[in-house]
């Protein structure tokens, strides 16, 4: 499991939300199926690389989360309506499908999990989610200026301000000069849909204490500290949780190192 097979098959398709919204879909590889779910900024393409470090083992099913990507958006958004695509992708990928959320798409899985949706096993890495009650405030003023920023049709704002919290200001330069910058401010959008997700950003524990679906909680052991206690605090309210550090990883985490780590969480009886 140290690289992508090459030769790995790959095959696209789409399905239609309950609203009518149509989600594409990539699917990779043979065996019992696997659903990714991406973060904030994110489309199916960006799964890729785990995607084929899983595939030996798995049919993995990575999708465009709705505005993003060849997926379909609805007039108005709500997490009740991303939690029905996902419910659809699982429909798709076939009876008994595990789920493995990345960052506020672990978020998301973990909100349809609670919302009773057929996991079968359930993985995240970093739902960005704060243990500290002090962090609420902070949050919700984050999420109001980028409300305002996107309503304003501010994109390029709205992307230097989410991702000022994760690099330095010679980085983000850098990036807005980037081929990518494009891209990704045509799904800035979303990062509204991303807020909704997480709520009022803190770790939902009266909620994760309801899913009692087998879940591994991943966090890597140089991310910031908030965000690995926030991960500890996530597996303790799960009544059937799991907590695992990656030591040396970030919140951008190395796919072959975390593969592994999946691939035998998902094998274990």
């Amino acid at each position: 499991m140290d690289e992508v097979n090459s030769t790995l098959s790959r095959s696209r398709g789409q399905v239609t939300a309950p609203d009518g919204t149509r989600i594409a879909y990539e699917r990779y590889g043979d065996g019992p199926p696997l659903v990714l779910v991406s973060g904030a900024l994110c489309t199916a393409g960006a799964e890729l690389p785990l995607a084929g470090l899983l595939a030996p083992r798995h049919t993995v099913v990575a999708y465009d989360r709705r505005g993003r990507g060849a997926s379909g958006d609805g007039p108005a958004y709500s997490v009740e309506r991303e939690i029905e695509d996902l419910a659809a992708v699982l429909g798709e990928a076939g009876d008994g499908a595990a789920v493995h959320g990345t960052s506020s798409g672990g978020a998301l899985a973990l909100a349809a999990a609670a919302a009773g949706l057929p996991i079968a096993r359930l993985s995240v890495f970093e739902p960005p989610y704060s243990a500290d009650p002090a962090a609420g405030a902070v949050f919700a003023a984050h999420t109001a200026r980028l409300t305002e920023l996107l309503d304003k049709g501010a994109r390029d704002a709205a992307l230097e301000l989410f991702l000022s919290g994760a690099m330095p200001p010679e980085a983000l330069a850098g990036m807005r000069g980037s081929p990518a910058w494009p891209g990704l401010r045509e799904v800035a959008h979303t990062l509204a849909y991303d807020h909704a997700v997480l709520g009022d950003g803190l770790v939902p524990t009266e909620r994760l204490a309801g899913v009692h679906t087998r879940t591994l909680v991943v966090d890597g052991g140089a991310s910031p500290l908030w965000m690995r206690e926030a991960a500890g605090a996530v597996a303790t309210a799960l009544p059937r949780g799991r907590h695992r550090t990656l030591t040396g990883q970030t919140h951008m985490v190395a796919p072959h190192v975390l593969a592994p780590v999946l691939a035998e969480f998902y094998s274990e009886d």
